[in-house]
């Protein structure tokens, strides 16, 4: 496998999915090293107006504590976030998160699109954006915003994704982006942390 061309380490690292994703994340999150420092803010599209149990999922597949960002909270370093159910989660210019219930996106709340797009304008060429199994075109269009800044941009194959959809879309649009299998995204994550465990 050829590594992605990531050339400054990265300060945040966000990631998308919808059907299917739950098993390439438990992939890509199994057992973090402690030297992971590269914070990740995960995006899952959620049944709507119902409980999330997604960060508890989550802490137990990464080894270390995940969950759901308050708003004005900074973004920190080793940490896992994930999008609260029935908000859009947002990175504002002062690397704080925000929460909006504005109408849903691509027919979803959260939006994959609505994260990538704030996160691409706040990192810039210091962002990688992972946009993983799902049937519908979300995340799309806020990968290419992360291509356009200069930033890292990340698809699970479609051959190895449980719906093909949302990668599908993804490489249409995104003119360089890296089409990886969800074991070699975590090998690629974990080489940029300097971590020997990949």
């Amino acid at each position: 496998m050829e590594p992605c061309p990531t050339p400054v380490r990265p300060e945040a690292i966000v990631v998308g999915g919808s059907a299917g994703a739950l098993n390439a994340l438990s992939t890509l999150l199994a057992d973090l090293p402690d030297e992971f420092t590269v914070p990740m803010v995960i995006v899952l599209h959620l049944p709507r107006r119902k409980p999330s149990v997604l960060a508890e999922v989550l802490s137990a597949k990464a080894g270390r504590p995940v969950r759901e960002p308050q708003d004005k909270e900074p973004v920190s370093s080793s940490m896992i976030y994930v999008a609260p159910a029935d908000y859009h989660l947002l990175i504002d210019q002062g690397r704080t998160f925000a929460l909006s219930v504005d109408e849903p996106v691509n027919f979803s709340l959260p939006s994959i699109d609505v994260l990538f797009e704030s996160a691409a304008d706040v990192f810039g060429a210091r962002l990688i954006g992972v946009l993983l199994s799902g049937a519908s075109a979300d995340g799309a269009r806020g990968l290419k915003a992360i291509e356009d800044a200069g930033g890292t941009a990340i698809v699970q194959a479609p051959e190895d994704a449980a719906m093909s959809a949302m990668p599908n879309a993804a490489i249409a649009l995104c003119e360089h982006a890296c089409v990886l299998s969800a074991k070699e995204i975590r090998e690629h994550l974990l080489r940029l942390a300097g971590s020997d465990r990949a």
